[in-house]
């Protein structure tokens, strides 16, 4: 039995097809079945007709196939052979073949790699929660160049900024676009009880996105811009006020950006004081920089990026200036994500300054998206654009986690009484040369 508006799904027959339905209204369901009618017909016409459907998991298209192809197969009395084929070194596709001819339904999780060798008509299913959608998209469009091949993209939303949210939303789309919600499927006859659902949902957000069908970017983007607009001042960077600093920096060797994050505290406001960015720079010139904004500035602590390349600078900046003033920070899954968190409240908390209209600043900080990981644990990623792939948003994190844990105002100025002098190789036990503080 098809509800009124699978049949008006079915019914429309355009060769770019995206339909953006509630959770569990039956679009992988409905896109299925299509794929399996057309290869029907073209067995009886004496076609060929091959669809793949490109999954966000192995197990999603395994699903696919098990409760949509295999199930109206099956209901319809057609034979098939069904089998695991290799697709590459370590993908298996989940196949049904149709007839004596060559036709095909087959499954598979969704890569960049996997698109690019196909010539079939394809099915993207949940297409917003793929990983690297623009990626994957870039990948498969050349594969539908054919006119006689048909793209359907079926998903719920995940967020703005993503390619589906363009699909759906771009005023001069190809695509023959079918919206969904739970209402318009209860109105069309879906045996679902609304309220009942929203009450043990309990998530306004969720709910929105899920199951009425809106683009809702507090999904998936770790800052809205919201959150990011609440946190500028007109009045930033301005000048420095000779306040404790908390610095973070991220390097970087070819490609994306080395960014040094500048913070003042002022009472309980962080402000960003200077946002340095170095592309294509030798690691010589990027700690004479730190070292300049060592010397500038009162700086208690620093955080410095030392995953990877990062190893040997973190420890030229340690003897440098003490490693008691600068932290040596691994970008495991756990400490990005406490990072990330800190940076998160103190934005929720307006206790960070930035400055207004920085419109790089602003899309690094929006890049990041808060996905499920294998566990359910939140996880972030971010997209590489623009020659930054979320550099200033770590930078930044790096700085206001700094301030969260870094060393006391006291007891850094005791260190530097102490010492008197900048440039020390450990403040923990040096002896500086008096008379050299060039910095406050």
């Amino acid at each position: 039995i098809l509800y009124t508006y699978q049949r008006r799904y079915l019914a429309d027959t355009s060769r770019f097809k995206a339909g953006m339905w509630s959770r569990q209204t039956g679009k992988t369901f409905t896109t299925t079945l299509e794929a399996v009618l057309d290869v029907l017909e073209a067995e009886v016409e004496g076609r060929v007709s091959r669809w793949t459907i490109l999954s966000v998991s192995r197990d999603r298209a395994l699903d696919a196939m098990d409760n949509g192809v295999k199930l109206h197969l099956r209901a319809i009395g057609a034979a098939f052979e069904a089998l695991d084929e290799p697709l590459d070194v370590d993908e298996l596709a989940h196949v049904v073949r149709i007839g004596q001819r060559g036709s095909y339904i087959r499954a598979v999780a969704s890569k960049p790699s996997t698109a690019r060798g196909m010539s079939d008509n394809l099915i993207l299913d949940e297409f917003a929660h793929h990983q690297d959608n623009r990626a994957i998209w870039t990948a498969l469009l050349p594969v539908v160049s054919r006119p006689d091949l048909k793209l359907r993209v079926i998903s719920t939303p995940n967020g703005r900024g993503d390619k589906f949210y363009e699909i759906m939303t771009a005023p001069d789309s190809p695509f023959s676009r079918h919206v969904v919600t739970i209402h318009d499927a209860v109105i069309d006859g879906l045996p679902r009880n609304i309220e009942e659902l929203k009450r043990a949902l309990g998530d306004p957000v969720a709910w929105a996105q899920e199951f009425e069908c809106e683009f809702v970017d507090a999904a998936t983007a770790w800052l809205t811009y919201d959150l990011i607009d609440g946190c500028e001042d007109p009045a930033a960077p301005g000048e420095y006020a000779g306040g404790p600093v908390y610095v973070g920096m991220d390097f970087a060797a070819r490609g994306d950006l080395t960014v040094i994050a500048v913070l003042e505290q002022v009472g309980d406001v962080l402000w960003l004081r200077e946002l340095i960015e170095l592309r294509a720079t030798s690691f010589a010139e990027q700690l004479a920089t730190l070292d300049r904004v060592m010397r500038d500035y009162r700086v208690i602590r620093a955080a410095l990026d030392q995953t990877g390349l990062g190893e040997m600078p973190v420890q030229e900046a340690q003897r440098r200036h003490g490693a008691y003033r600068v932290e040596g920070v691994l970008f495991s899954p756990a400490r990005k994500l406490d990072m990330a968190t800190a940076l998160k409240e103190a934005m929720e908390d307006r206790r960070l300054r930035l400055p207004a209209g920085n419109a790089a600043l602003r899309a690094d900080l929006h890049s990041v998206q808060r996905v499920a990981g294998p566990t359910g644990a939140p996880r972030l990623v971010a997209e590489r654009q623009d020659g930054s792939h979320a550099d200033r948003f770590w930078a930044l994190a790096l700085a206001v986690g700094a301030a969260s844990g870094g060393v006391p105002v006291y007891a850094y100025e005791s260190v530097a009484r102490r010492h008197f002098a900048p440039r020390v190789d450990d403040l923990d036990g040096a002896r500086g040369r008096a008379g050299e503080w060039t910095g406050w």
